[in-house]
């Protein structure tokens, strides 16, 4: 079993999902908002995705951090390394609940949770799966530094695949 990892930022704390964070995420999944996630969700199934969301730590070694502002204390989204039988790799995912859209939180923690992934889980490779669609995930995926991927395997063929560099 692996223990959940607490990461911190300069303005952010990524930490191990809590029972006080599924209203949010529940209202974000429900929402048009989760549409390049393959949404709306129905509330079972986005309570499904929350319990897979931490399961994935004691199975995996990995999973969703929530980013939660180190000074408020309140969650703005969540950032993850998902894998398993779903992903035909390890792939770094974020999410922004509305209010904290466009202030860098995403940008912030997905960097944090992929040097993680390099320098402490020694990942060889990190993907994000992207909607094409979703013009604001592919801004963050490059200037993340990832590089589109024409020929990688993807779980949904519309998908774009960014590769992330082992900068470590």
């Amino acid at each position: 079993m692996t223990d959940v990892p607490t990461l911190e930022t300069e303005r952010l704390l990524l930490r191990s999902p809590r029972m006080d964070d599924w209203s949010g995420y529940a209202e974000m999944m429900s929402s048009a908002r989760s549409v390049y996630m393959g949404g709306p969700f129905s509330t079972f199934a986005a309570w499904g995705m929350f319990c897979h969301d931490l399961a994935q730590w004691p199975l995996m070694g990995h999973g969703a951090l929530m980013m939660e502002d180190r000074d408020t204390g309140v969650c703005l989204g969540q950032v993850g390394i998902n894998h398993g039988p779903l992903f035909p790799e390890h792939e770094l995912g974020w999410l922004v609940y509305p209010s904290a859209e466009g202030r860098g939180y995403a940008f912030e923690a997905a960097q944090t949770l992929r040097d993680w992934a390099f320098k402490v889980r020694r990942l060889e490779t990190l993907v994000s799966y992207v909607d094409p669609d979703n013009m604001r995930s592919r801004r963050l995926a490059e200037r993340l530094g990832a590089a589109l991927d024409t020929a990688a395997v993807r779980q949904d063929p519309t998908d774009m695949v960014f590769r992330h560099p082992n900068a470590l």
